[in-house]
């Protein structure tokens, strides 16, 4: 046990010297497991068994879709049938970009592709309108952020993987949280642009209507492809994740934007991507490992048991804790590192886990935001050429809708599990 606060303090040293997040992990899980003299073949057990296992599968398959989606134009065919629907309002632009980027979650899987493609394209169409940068940047940074939360979800595989919770069930308890949020941020860019009179888009005609809806359609289906085949009992999450990718390549050469040569390219980044992530998750898997073999998740039990801590007390140490972890970790290490740890805890105190899921995304979308390290201020400051200072002040209104919105999904539980017990029961 002795060992853990030298590992902890050299995994942090590691980040900040810039070592790859995998290769972190997996020394500080070795350090670990040296200090502790247990024997080595079990990281070798860990890296081919678990890493293996079927519930890591469709990752990969959600990442390449995402590349493709990026690549492939699907993203500005999504905003120009948002912007016939929303093109009247006050602040038009940037309700289409909520409006977008929630379309584009549906099939991404990834927070940082969502701001990626929606803010490549929108960014300039609001600077031209007269949007405020750091307005723009913010209202951009945070629709980026339902990537995670809006289903499919990378992070929810990752965390069902953990804690063999049902990734079906953690896919629909995102989707009312998830259409929450894009409300929550909508409402205030509404209320933002009245106060500024920012411009409407202009009218359009109903040729023109038609056109920019009917050409979305191949779009709008891919997700179709996945939920009906997910939960009308025709594919597994795997299945549904391989045929995304199909559905993403079909769709974006129907477009025109993709070509069978640049296939290649787009599946070794997927590749790549999807390899990374399984390396993270093979070296958390090996601490966690370590973790259950130490002893001390029991100990955190008999804490929490002797301080008579009710499950909202807990809840709200838990999001404290994940807010501060947060701003200097990425949402996977929280999960890979952190869950392992508590999930006895959450047992104990009968915390539903699909449930705790949802407050973890909440807080891994709201680290997205979070200074000294959040990816999705790196992505805006790239896309817009602005200075970090610039970024974090357009980000700070959207972080505290995000914060009223995890206490409101921490402690209304019904608004995450409603829809997942209405499919398949408590």
């Amino acid at each position: 046990m002795s060992q853990l606060p030298f590992a902890l303090g050299g995994f942090i040293a590691l980040m900040f010297l810039g070592v790859p997040l995998y290769a972190a992990i997996g020394m500080t899980a070795v350090g670990l497991f040296w200090m502790s003299d247990a024997p080595f073949i079990t990281l070798a057990q860990i890296m081919v068994e678990r890493v293996a296992s079927p519930g890591l599968i469709p990752v990969p398959f959600f990442v390449i879709t995402a590349v493709i989606m990026q690549r492939g134009g699907i993203a500005n065919v999504l905003i120009a049938a948002a912007e016939t629907w929303l093109g009247g309002l006050p602040g038009s632009a940037g309700l289409v970009c909520v409006a977008a980027a929630a379309f584009f979650a549906t099939i991404s899987g990834s927070s940082v592709a969502t701001a990626l493609a929606i803010g490549t394209v929108l960014l300039p169409i609001m600077m031209q309108r007269g949007y405020e940068k750091h307005f723009s940047i913010g209202v951009i940074a945070s629709s980026g952020t339902l990537g995670i939360l809006i289903p499919p979800s990378t992070a929810m595989i990752v965390y069902g993987l953990v804690t063999d919770a049902s990734v079906p069930r953690m896919f629909l308890a995102g989707f009312i949280p998830g259409l929450l949020q894009a409300l929550a941020i909508g409402s205030y860019i509404l209320w933002y642009a009245k106060r500024k009179n920012y411009p409407k888009s202009p009218p359009l005609t109903r040729k023109e209507f038609w056109n920019a809806n009917l050409r979305a359609l191949p779009a709008l289906l891919i997700p179709g492809v996945i939920f009906t085949s997910i939960y009308g009992g025709l594919a597994t999450v795997t299945e549904a994740a391989a045929l995304s990718v199909l559905a993403a390549i079909l769709v974006s050469m129907f477009y025109g934007q993709l070509r069978i040569r640049e296939l290649p390219s787009i599946f070794a980044e997927g590749i790549v991507s999807a390899a990374a992530i399984s390396f993270i998750v093979g070296g958390a898997l090996m601490f966690g490992q370590w973790v259950i073999e130490s002893g001390l998740p029991q100990q955190i039990v008999k804490v929490v048991i002797a301080m008579e801590l009710k499950a909202w007390q807990f809840l709200l140490a838990a999001n404290i804790v994940m807010l501060i972890l947060g701003m200097f970790f990425d949402g996977m290490v929280i999960t890979l590192l952190v869950v392992p740890l508590i999930l006895p805890v959450l047992v104990a105190l009968k915390i539903d886990l699909i449930h705790f899921a949802i407050i973890l995304v909440i807080n891994m979308e709201i680290g997205l935001l979070t200074p000294p390290f959040g990816l999705n201020l790196f992505t805006m400051k790239m896309i817009a050429d602005a200075q970090i200072e610039e970024v974090i002040r357009g980000v700070l209104p959207f972080i505290a809708i995000m914060l009223a919105l995890l206490m409101l999904i921490t402690y209304v539980p019904e608004i995450s599990l409603f829809l997942p017990n209405l499919v398949f029961g408590k």
